[in-house]
Parts: structure tokens; sequence; C-alpha cells
């Protein structure tokens, strides 16, 4: 990162100063950040989020911050130092590296942080993204994700916080600085570069979302977990006699089970996973759409229309087509 950027986060302000002498929670921010109507205070959105997408700020060290509660999405990220939290709850501790992502209506309390906790808070809306959003994203990019969720009776969005080590999100990292720097500097045209930013931290967050693979209790389950790997692999050519050979199980129970399994019987799956691959290509190279229905091995074009105006509520020509 920028030294300059390193320099500014390690000075104290003026409210440090005061923290550091009196290690007691000044609180800087004016009534109109606040809703005290609640039982705890809460953060408002338009306060930090009325003319900007995100905003980006140090937190204050030297003193504990009160249990709080925000009405957007909170990301904190632990630049240097260490930390420790009271999320819903709680007790999680934050070391140099890692990233806290915390959902709306997600309720913190912070220690209070030494001269070497650097702790960025990151807070946006933008574009009304929840942890359930991530959620669905996961779903309709992937057939055996979908299963899993499903299966778990919604205990992927029981949580209301997700916690990134700094072992396994060096790919997140990289782009979590880049977007504070681009914060900090303020040169032209920085608002815009820093959304961009939040864009591809939310979609790598989502690539690095860990699947509920513990949810699997039983051998059907694990059975129909392992053949949506193979429909997601081997879409274009996958036959339901072959994964009964495979399997070692009858033809006819393995229909009846995918479809009581899953609600959908072999066909649909194969065809959902074939417009899963369509729309990667679709999102991702200037492929006529022709040639894209042929990779993944569908001929007849309006079949082709309907299922994915069915699956994405949009026509195929509908395209975002990567930046040059």
């Amino acid at each position: 990162m920028n030294s300059q950027i390193i320099t500014l986060l390690k000075q104290k302000n003026d409210l440090e100063i005061q923290q550091f002498q009196s290690h007691q929670f000044i609180n800087d921010m004016p009534p109109a950040a606040w809703d005290k109507q609640q039982h705890i205070p809460i953060l408002k959105k338009d306060y930090f989020l009325g003319k900007q997408a995100v905003y980006i700020s140090k937190h204050n060290r030297f003193a504990p911050y009160p249990l709080h509660g925000q009405r957007f999405l909170e990301i904190n990220y632990m630049f240097s130092g260490s930390c420790k939290q009271v999320v819903d709850g709680k007790q999680i501790q934050l070391k140099a590296g890692d990233i806290l992502l915390m959902n709306v209506g997600a309720k913190h309390s912070i220690s209070a942080l030494s001269e070497d906790d650097i702790l960025i808070n990151i807070l946006f809306t933008n574009k009304n993204i929840t942890f359930k959003l991530l959620h669905d994203i996961h779903k309709s990019n992937s057939l055996s994700y979908k299963f899993l969720a499903d299966i778990s009776l919604g205990q992927p969005l029981a949580q209301n916080y997700i916690l990134f080590s700094k072992n396994n999100n060096y790919d997140i990292k990289m782009t979590m600085e880049q977007m504070i720097e681009e914060y900090f500097l303020k040169k032209n045209y920085s608002n815009s570069v820093v959304e961009s930013y939040l864009n591809i931290l939310l979609i790598k967050i989502i690539r690095h979302h860990p699947m509920p693979t513990k949810n699997i209790i039983n051998n059907k389950q694990k059975l129909i977990f392992n053949i949506l790997k193979d429909i997601e692999q081997n879409y274009q050519t996958i036959t339901l006699t072959e994964l009964s050979q495979k399997y070692g199980y009858n033809k006819n129970y393995l229909s009846n089970l995918i479809t009581k399994m899953t609600g959908q019987n072999f066909s649909s799956l194969k065809t959902q996973q074939r417009i899963i691959k369509a729309n990667e290509l679709l999102t991702s190279t200037t492929f006529p759409i022709r040639n894209i229905m042929e990779t993944v091995g569908i001929t007849n074009k309006s079949f082709f229309y309907k299922k994915y105006k069915k699956y994405y509520h949009k026509m195929p020509g509908e395209r975002n087509l990567p930046s040059l």
C-alpha cells in the first residue's frame, strides 16, 4: 500500500489523542447519525451514504466502542495488529489481514485498540446487496451449492457475519487495499473507482464463500451431491445411463431419486447447468449467442431463449460485456 496512506492511518487524530489520555469512549457522531429510538443505538444509512455509495474510515483507537447496530452493510478490515469484537453475542478476534463482513442489522461492539491496531471500516449499500443476495447469486451459479443450501433449511443465512481469515483471502485482501488507497488519495474520479473496486470485492467474496457441505447428513444426499457435481463437469454429454452405471443403481431408481431430492428431473438439471455455463460465457466474452449455444450443447434457439429468460429473468441479448 502507498506509504502516504500507511502514515495517515498510523497518525493519531484529535479524538484518538483524547481517548488515549482518558481511555474512555468519546462519541464524535452528531445526533443525525443515530437512531436512538431502538434499544441500542443504530447508525443511520443516510448520514454516511447519502451522497456516496461507499464510506471508508479508520476506527478510532484507545477506547472500547459500545454495542451498536447499523442500517447498512459493513466490512471491518484489520490492516495491522488485532482486535476483539462481540458480534451478535459471539466473541471473535480479528488478526492482521482478516476481513469481517457484517450484514444489515448486525449488532457489535469493539474492544479498545492499541497503537499498532489499525482497523478500517467500510460502509456500503451498493445495489442493495445483502447476505441473502450473495447466497442467491451463489445458488444461481451452482447446482451443487443450491442443493446443499436447500437441504440446510436456511442455515447459510442464519449467521449475520462472515469472517475471512488471512490464510485464505489474499485475493480479497489485495482488492481491499487497492480500494482503501483509492479512497484516501482522492484522485480524479476516485468515487467511481472505489465503487468499481467494491463490486470486484463483493464478487470475490462470493467466489470465496464456503459451501455448506456440513449439511450432508445421509448417503442419499451424498449421492445426489456427487451426481450434481458430475452434471456440472460433464453437462454437454452426460447421460442418466452413464450415471446409473457409475454409481451402480437402476436407471429408473436413480431418476426418481434425483427428482425427489432436487425437485427437478435429470433432463431439467442438465439444461439448467447448460444455461448457467451459457450465462458465464455471455457475461465474460463477446462470443456470438449462436456459438455459445453450440458450446453448451443447445441447438434450438427458441428453447435456449425461453430457458434463459426463465432462469435469469432477462434475455440473452441483454448481456453485460466485459470492459476492455
